[in-house]
């Protein structure tokens, strides 16, 4: 059996930081993150890539209705009486850690607060560094409608804030 990667599955190893760093922002959570990244690159081995795609947004694209699906079905199992199990957060000492930490939770809260369309935007673009038309492809929307929901956005963010945006001039 030959064992040499072929030259998608060696862009596929190359791209899991960016595709683990994609999960993590839409799940918000370390192991949610690895589970939603294993089960991506699962799909993508089996189902394998068009001849056409780029790998990067494919996967990110994989990844985000993947995310979807999982969204979904933990709505039926809470709305079905379901308890999912809260982790504890473990306790910190020193201030400033603490205020890093309630500093990054408010951003969490913030981003999360956003509409869904909102922040897949501002996560592929912000967080993934997608131009606009990768991010369009991802999600399969048009480029103006990725311009549009990330001024939104960004928007948002600054009013949830509590800071306010300069005046246009």
């Amino acid at each position: 059996m030959d064992r040499t990667l072929d030259n998608r599955q060696q862009e596929l190893l190359g791209i899991l930081p960016n595709l683990r760093r994609f999960a993590l922002s839409l799940s918000g959570s370390l192991a949610d993150a690895d589970d939603l990244l294993q089960s991506t690159v699962e799909r993508v081995l089996e189902r394998g890539l068009p001849d056409d795609a780029a790998v990067l947004p494919w996967c990110l694209k994989v990844c985000r209705n993947l995310w979807i699906d999982e969204v979904r079905h933990r709505k039926v199992r809470r709305d079905a009486g379901d308890v999912i199990a809260a982790t504890s957060e473990t306790s910190t000492s020193g201030e400033r850690q603490v205020l890093g930490e309630l500093t990054l939770r408010e951003v969490q809260q913030v981003v999360a607060s956003l509409p869904e369309e909102q922040g897949a935007v501002l996560e592929l673009v912000a967080v993934e560094g997608c131009s606009y038309k990768e991010a369009a492809e991802v999600l399969g929307i048009p480029a103006g409608t990725v311009m549009s929901r990330l001024a939104r956005a960004r928007k948002a963010l600054l009013e949830k804030s509590g800071m306010t945006a300069a005046p246009a001039h």
